[in-house]
């Protein structure tokens, strides 16, 4: 295809169509040349409905712009793009002014290896940054992204444990019915979800006895049975939100943070440091296989894939297993 038979500033490149215009920032088109799309897609550009507005620079603070107003970023489930935003602040803080199109591989290496004493946020850096550096490409300032490859710092993992019984009492001690660590507590351990989603619970969602969940990172819709502990603890707590977990002054619902540091005071008081807020979901999965459920009644609660069912419950299993292994080897015995 000739430069001519494209419309004005429109350029191809090795891997697109790409608008280019001084004073404007590039971008990559999307729609396929010469369909109705690719001209409306065009016309929007032109007309400032589709491009971002014009740039007199290119730095990493303007490239952060623009990509928060991409789908690419839009298109991240809140809480994910909550977790973005702490990283982009940081690179804005630490490199807004550079140009990113003279950005190398050393420098991602190098970015990574300063924070290596904190390798959660070394390596989560790099993950964004990577992200970050592909709108850069599909913007057209660069031709390569030079995170792809970067390699992770390893971490020695510690495998999550659900909470020991004497813990959970423990802890039903200390924070008594009408507490809201009383009641994210059960709330968790009842229903078996994620934080997150604990969280997003409104009194509307719950519903001829059971509480209806739309998952947010899967979007699964799950109706879940009140537990009869559960329902104790709900019955003992105020309703003047439309959440059922909310913030100090009940005008919304309480933030990850803010349950997080008050379930970690608790945790601190009754030596349950190494036992966290997800590790009640580990609780829920292994209670039910406990209970003799399958895999696809343990996930009609918890929403987990059967991969994820069986990674959290893999310890009980054995444990029953064993059991059973060993009860037949007495038996073999006895007779």
């Amino acid at each position: 295809m000739a430069k001519r038979e494209l419309p004005k500033h429109i350029y191809r490149q090795r891997n697109g169509l790409y608008f280019q215009r001084r004073g404007w920032p590039s971008q990559k088109l999307v729609t396929e040349f010469g369909t109705p799309e690719f001209w409306k897609e065009y016309s929007d550009i032109l007309s400032g409905n589709e491009a971002p507005k014009r740039v007199t620079s290119r730095n990493f603070s303007s490239l952060i712009s623009q990509y928060r107003k991409s789908p690419r970023y839009k298109n991240l489930k809140p809480r994910t793009a909550l977790d973005y935003d702490k990283y982009l602040d940081f690179f804005e803080k630490i490199m807004g002014t550079a140009n990113p199109s003279n950005m190398k591989r050393k420098d991602a290496i190098r970015l990574r290896d300063a924070n290596a004493q904190k390798p959660y946020f070394a390596n989560y850096s790099v993950r964004v940054l990577r992200i970050l550096m592909e709108h850069c490409v599909d913007l057209g300032w660069r031709e390569t992204n030079p995170v792809k490859g970067v390699p992770e710092l390893k971490i020695q993992k510690t495998e999550r444990e659900p909470w020991p019984l004497e813990l959970l009492l423990a802890y039903r001690v200390v924070c008594a019915h009408g507490t809201r660590e009383r009641l994210v507590m059960e709330l968790c351990l009842g229903t078996g979800q994620r934080i997150g989603d604990v969280l997003e619970m409104r009194w509307s969602d719950i519903q001829d006895g059971a509480v209806f969940v739309r998952q947010n990172k899967t979007d699964k819709e799950l109706w879940v049975p009140i537990l009869p502990e559960l329902q104790a603890t709900l019955d003992a707590a105020s309703r003047h939100s439309i959440f059922i977990l909310t913030n100090e002054r009940g005008t919304n619902r309480w933030s990850y943070r803010g349950a997080s540091a008050a379930v970690r005071k608790v945790r601190d008081q009754i030596g349950a440091l190494a036992y966290d807020i997800h590790s009640w979901r580990y609780n829920a999965a292994c209670e039910l296989v406990e209970a003799g459920c399958s895999d696809d009644l343990v996930a009609a609660v918890t929403g987990q894939s059967p991969a994820m069912v069986l990674h959290y419950t893999k310890k009980v299993r054995q444990r029953i297993r064993a059991q059973q292994a060993q009860q037949k080897r007495t038996e073999r015995s006895n007779n």
